[in-house]
């Protein structure tokens, strides 16, 4: 299995660099936004309306969405409204992981979808198109990868305290540790060679995005154990579907542009 997800990574990471680093941000758009048709398709497995015409309805609703959004040129005040859409709902995420677990319609299931993917495109775009934008978001992708493999690595070798073991029984405290060893790290990089006109402001705003990551990880192992599935799906060798790699991003980039832009805001 480890060999497999390493193969798969090692074909699709540099093809996400190549899209961030050269593609103009309408191609960026329109290839991140058929990955999250893709994503919506996927959840409908995930929100137990696993029927052709529930995901056809429900990924033409995502398209129609996605267009319009792309013609409002997403306007500053609708990204602040979409960036603060999603800090509400990982926060409820957070809470609905750690303890309440309640049981919701297939309709608010699929509404959870796009809390969880629609902010994740339109961050995703906005960082692309903003100065420096490029860099920001490679740094992004940079810091959670290393995050994901640091807490991979360190869980597997030194785990032993569960994280949320009725959700995800693999993830440690001890892998936290190390997914957040990996976030001082880079965001140091960050500050001092990539990103400096940052200031260390960024450090505080890589750890928050870096631990939210992991609610967006979290919060997908719930849906699909509630929904009594191993994997999102089969897309992808060794990693499963679509939003099994994407889960603890679709976090982290609104997270990630909400910190920023507050940084902004403040100055």
């Amino acid at each position: 299995m480890l060999k497999q997800r390493v193969i798969t990574a090692l074909i699709i990471v540099p093809l996400v660099v190549l899209l961030v680093w050269l593609a103009p941000t309408w191609l960026l758009a329109l290839v991140a936004g058929g990955m999250v048709l893709v994503g919506t398709w996927e959840w409908a497995v995930l929100s137990e309306e696993n029927t052709l015409s529930l995901k056809l309805s429900n990924t033409a609703v995502t398209a129609i969405l996605l267009y319009l959004l792309w013609l409002s040129r997403l306007d500053i005040m609708i990204l602040w409204i979409v960036a603060l859409t999603a800090l509400a709902w990982w926060l409820f995420a957070l809470f609905w992981v750690s303890c309440w677990r309640r049981e919701f319609h297939g309709r608010i299931k699929f509404f959870c979808g796009m809390l969880t993917l629609m902010p994740a495109w339109v961050a995703l775009v906005s960082l692309h198109a903003s100065k420096d934008g490029v860099v920001k978001l490679l740094f992004l992708l940079a810091l959670i990868w290393a995050a994901d493999i640091g807490a991979y690595f360190v869980g597997k070798g030194f785990g032993k305290h569960k994280l949320a073991p009725e959700v995800s029984p693999g993830k440690t405290w001890e892998g936290v540790a190390g997914g957040t060893f990996a976030l001082l790290l880079v965001s140091l990089l960050g500050v001092w060679v990539v990103l400096p006109a940052q200031g260390y402001a960024l450090i505080l705003i890589c750890l928050l995005t870096g631990w939210l990551s992991i609610v967006g990880d979290l919060s997908e192992s719930l849906f699909k154990r509630k929904a009594g599935v191993k994997d999102s799906g089969r897309l992808l060798p060794g990693h499963g579907g679509v939003l099994d790699r994407v889960d603890s991003l679709t976090a982290a980039l609104p997270a990630f542009w909400l910190g920023l832009a507050i940084q902004e805001w403040l100055r």
